[in-house]
C-alpha cells in the first residue's frame, strides 16, 4: 500500500492468525458485551475499549468471541458518538494545526500540514456521508472547529 501524502512506498499491516477463536478467552458473549457498555459509558472509544479488553482482559478479537464488532455493541446499546472516531481524531488534529499555525505563521510545513489534514477531513466525510453514516447537509467548517468535538 502506498503513502497517501508522500513518496514512500511503505509495507502493508500485519495480518491475523487463520485460529478465529483463542483458547484462553474464558468471557462469554454477554459478559464481553457488559464489558464494553462499562468501558463506553466511562468515556472510552472503541479503539480504546478494543485495547483495554486485549491488554487487560485477554480477549484479542472481540468479533469472534461475540460475532459483533465494538461499534455494533455499541450502536445495540445506543452508546455510538454522533461522529465517527476517526474523523473526531483528525478534527482534534486539525484544531491543534492551526492553534500552532495561529501563533507562528512563518511555520510553513504547519500550513501544509493543515491543508492536508482538511484535505484528509473532506475525503472521510464524502465516504461517510455515501456510506450514510453522516447526514447529507453535514459540512466541515474551518471557522467553527470546536462545535465538532463537543
Amino acid at each position: 500500500m502506498s503513502r497517501m501524502h508522500s513518496s514512500g512506498k511503505g509495507k502493508s499491516g500485519s495480518t491475523k492468525p487463520i485460529k478465529k477463536i483463542s483458547p484462553w478467552v474464558r468471557y462469554k458473549e454477554k459478559e464481553i458485551e457488559k464489558l464494553i457498555v462499562k468501558s463506553a459509558k466511562a468515556g472510552k472509544t472503541a479503539s480504546e475499549i478494543g485495547m483495554i479488553l486485549r491488554d487487560t482482559y485477554g480477549i484479542n478479537n472481540i468479533r469472534a468471541s461475540s460475532g459483533k464488532k465494538i461499534t455494533q455493541i455499541l450502536a445495540s446499546n445506543e452508546l455510538l458518538k454522533k461522529l465517527p472516531e476517526d474523523m473526531t481524531a483528525l478534527i482534534k488534529k486539525y484544531q491543534d494545526v492551526k492553534k500552532h499555525w495561529e501563533k507562528n505563521h512563518h511555520d510553513q510545513t504547519a500550513k501544509r500540514g493543515l491543508q492536508l489534514t482538511e484535505s484528509k477531513i473532506r475525503r472521510l466525510a464524502k465516504y461517510y456521508k455515501k456510506s450514510k453514516k453522516l447526514p447529507l447537509s453535514w459540512k466541515f467548517q474551518t471557522d467553527n472547529v470546536g462545535i465538532y468535538l463537543e
